[in-house]
């Protein structure tokens, strides 16, 4: 390898495992996680008849999406929460994605 690809691997590879990707946003942590699912908080409504969904995503250092609450919501056309959940999907620090689930009436 020669002397100026050596720091440009190293450079990348530090990359790779920094940024949102390599963060947990969940309850468990780990640099290959896939699937795994959670609850987050209970509101007043009584039912659940309606979902809403909002997500976030990255791919290595870029990352955008609007995964609140107040968006999954919206996306449903929930005025009262019942329950909210998550899921997070990651691997190797390379993509990663977190949705909220809204439940709701």
């Amino acid at each position: 390898m020669t002397t100026f690809a050596r720091p440009l691997v190293i450079a990348l590879v530090c990359m790779a495992f920094t940024g949102c990707t390599a963060v947990g946003h969940g309850p468990v942590t780990a640099r290959v996680t896939v699937d795994m699912k959670g609850p987050i908080s209970a509101g007043p409504a009584a039912g659940s008849s309606k979902v809403g969904r909002a997500e976030a995503w990255g791919i290595l250092a870029y990352a955008t999406g609007d995964a609140s609450i107040s968006a999954a919501m919206k996306n449903g056309g929930i005025t009262r929460i019942h329950h909210v959940d998550h899921e997070t999907d990651s691997f190797l620090g390379i993509y990663a994605k977190y949705t909220t689930i809204v439940y709701g009436e």
